[in-house]
């Protein structure tokens, strides 16, 4: 699967320092990446039956933010995004509005490729979807079945025998990437696709592995696992495993992605290479959005789209320092408010950059990049900029050449283009 076109990344003068990065499972500030050579990141991506909403964009420019600090700081970024172009959510609206699931899918990547290159995120090298993946997927599953590690659960309510299921108490780590007591992640399997009252389950708990085909589903050939089709958790896993090895730098997406997705994903990949544990040795969530008091999101249709932001004349560049006005990890509410403010901002940014001179900004560099470094601060850095800004406004600066790096800067380190 194709991804979308690089942006172009300014050259800086000099070097970053070393990110570190809050990790979910430590709860703490951490080292992330290599001094030197490469940085592996892997990034979960849509399920596309609906376009790119501010919640999406929220997470996919704040481990932007990331790799840029990373290339910056003179490392090689080896990144990968999945695409879950089959399951039940992606089913279900294409059975409801007519039409083919495949269509459905290519539509909404197409839409959310879009949306990606407006906001100037860099692509990532491997950009799969499921469907491309189901060997790999089967394979992994296989593999579990035959290391002990996996079972099969008879059929129930007139079902298929056979669907297969990973035993969470086969890995002694199990529960250290939320960090999570039983009943919330009872709670949580339960609201985030999981089926805890499946009768013939080990443990509640479990995931499904295989779910073998059901009438009018999309089926694969898949040996002895019989036709039928991932589950979720095994396809970033087996993906993650297949093109960035063990253990990743940074195992990232959302919040709403710490129980079950990557708390799942973690423990197949601990039985699948238990000589290469951690899967990951950070785990890295951002926060939600929210609008009108509630978490963006396709179930509940409380949507903001980027695509009708930007169809509505909104720079895409104001969308994404609105964004980056905010803390990566934070909880924060899209309000007419932060658009008018990232606009107000964007436009003082500018006249500022399209002067002839200015304050000198080798010290704005540094600051920035020392704020990215220190778990991602945006909000620092933007704040940075402001003042900046505010001292060329009120200073008569003489350097010809810092309007040009503070452009450079914004557009390299946070991803914000200025006219």
């Amino acid at each position: 699967m194709r991804s979308w076109s690089v942006p172009e990344v300014p050259a800086l003068p000099g070097r970053g320092p070393r990110v570190h990065l809050h990790d979910t499972a430590t709860g703490g500030l951490v080292p992330v990446g290599p001094e030197a050579g490469t940085a592996t990141l892997y990034v979960c991506g849509i399920t596309p039956y609906d376009a790119t909403h501010l919640g999406h964009a929220n997470t996919y420019v704040a481990f932007d933010l990331l790799g840029r600090a990373w290339r910056d700081a003179g490392l090689d970024v080896r990144y990968v995004q999945n695409v879950t172009d089959v399951d039940d959510p992606l089913l279900e609206r294409a059975a409801a509005t007519g039409v083919d699931w495949r269509d459905l899918a290519e539509s909404q990547v197409e839409l959310f490729r879009g949306d990606m290159e407006a906001l100037s995120v860099v692509p990532p090298q491997r950009y799969l979807g499921v469907v491309e993946a189901v060997d790999l997927v089967a394979e992994a599953v296989r593999d579990l079945l035959a290391a002990g590690a996996a079972y099969r659960v008879p059929g129930t309510d007139g079902g298929p025998d056979g669907d297969v299921y990973f035993p969470v108490d086969a890995d002694a780590a199990f529960g250290t990437v939320g960090g999570y007591d039983l009943e919330t992640m009872l709670a949580l399997s339960a609201e985030r696709g999981g089926d805890p009252q499946r009768p013939g389950k080990r443990n509640p708990l479990d995931p499904l592995l295989w779910r073998v085909e059901r009438p009018g589903e999309p089926a694969w050939e898949a040996g002895e696992l019989g036709r039928g089709r991932p589950g979720w958790h095994i396809e970033c896993t087996a993906i993650a495993l297949e093109h960035l090895g063990m253990p990743i730098d940074v195992q990232a997406g959302g919040s709403d992605l710490v129980f079950p997705h990557h708390e799942m994903g973690a423990a197949h990949a601990h039985l699948l290479r238990p000589r290469a544990r951690p899967f990951a040795r950070a785990y890295a969530h951002s926060g939600m959005v929210a609008l009108d008091g509630e978490k963006m999101s396709k179930s509940k249709g409380n949507l903001v789209l980027v695509s009708k932001l930007v169809a509505a004349g909104v720079p895409a560049a104001v969308v994404r320092l609105a964004i980056v006005a905010h803390h990566w990890r934070t909880d924060w509410e899209w309000t007419d408010e932060v658009l008018a403010q990232a606009q107000a901002r964007h436009e003082r940014w500018s006249a500022a950059v399209a002067a002839p001179a200015g304050p000198a900004a080798e010290a704005l560099l540094a600051t920035v990049r020392e704020r990215l470094a220190d778990d991602l601060d945006a909000p620092g850095a933007v704040a940075a900029v402001d003042a900046w800004v505010e001292q060329a406004r009120t200073t008569a600066g003489t350097d010809a050449q810092a309007p040009d790096l503070v452009r450079r800067t914004v557009s390299a380190l946070l991803g914000v283009v200025l006219p």
